[in-house]
C-alpha cells in the first residue's frame, strides 16, 4: 500500500508540479505485471487528461515487449489519451518484431525506428525498414517517428543521419506508388 502510495505522489508530481517542461506524453515502460500496471496506467491516463497529456508506453523489456499483453494492458485502459510508442528494436530475439509492431499501431501515438547498423545500400541490417514503415504506414499513422541508434560500427550522430536517410528513401517510393 505505501509502494502504491508512493507510485501515485510520483505521477500526481509529474503530471501536475512541472508544467513548464510543457511535455505533451508521459512514456511508461518495464511493465512487469499486468494489475498493478494496469491500474498505475489507468491512473497515470485519467490524471494525464486533466493537463492535456497522453501516457505512452513504449515496449521496453519484460511483459512490454510483448505485443498481445501490452494491447490487451492498452485496450483495458480504454481511455484516449493512453497508447503506446512501438520501438523496432525493443523485442526478443524470439518474437515476431512485425507481428507485434502491428498489434500495437493501432494505438500508437508515437513510433521508435530504431537502428543498429546499415549496408551498403544504406538499407537497415537487423529490420526490414520498409516491411515497418509499411506497418505504420497502413496503420493510419500520421504522426512523429523518432529515431535511434544502437548500433557500434557508426557514431550515434551518423547512424542516426543514416535511420533518417533510410527513412526518406522509404517515403520517396512510397509517394511514387
Amino acid at each position: 500500500m505505501a509502494q502504491e502510495r508512493f507510485q501515485d505522489d510520483n505521477i500526481r508530481n509529474s503530471l501536475l508540479g512541472r508544467p513548464e517542461l510543457r511535455a505533451h506524453a508521459i512514456v511508461w515502460f518495464w511493465l512487469r505485471a499486468f494489475q498493478t500496471r494496469f491500474a498505475c496506467i489507468w491512473q497515470s491516463s485519467r490524471r494525464a487528461a486533466d493537463s492535456k497529456l497522453s501516457v505512452i508506453v513504449e515496449n521496453h523489456g519484460g511483459l512490454s515487449s510483448n505485443g498481445k499483453w501490452l494491447r490487451s494492458v492498452i485496450q483495458k485502459v480504454d481511455l484516449p489519451n493512453c497508447g503506446t510508442l512501438p520501438d523496432f528494436g525493443n523485442f526478443p530475439p524470439e518474437t515476431d518484431r512485425y507481428e507485434a509492431v502491428e498489434m500495437l499501431m493501432p494505438y500508437a501515438k508515437a513510433v521508435s525506428a530504431k537502428s543498429y547498423d546499415f549496408d551498403d545500400k544504406g538499407d537497415e541490417t537487423r529490420i526490414d525498414y520498409y516491411r515497418m514503415m509499411k506497418i505504420v504506414l497502413n496503420a493510419g499513422y500520421k504522426g512523429f517517428v523518432g529515431i535511434e541508434y544502437e548500433g557500434g560500427r557508426l557514431s550515434e550522430t551518423d547512424g542516426i543521419v543514416a535511420t533518417k536517410k533510410l527513412l526518406e528513401k522509404i517515403r520517396r517510393q512510397h509517394t511514387k506508388t
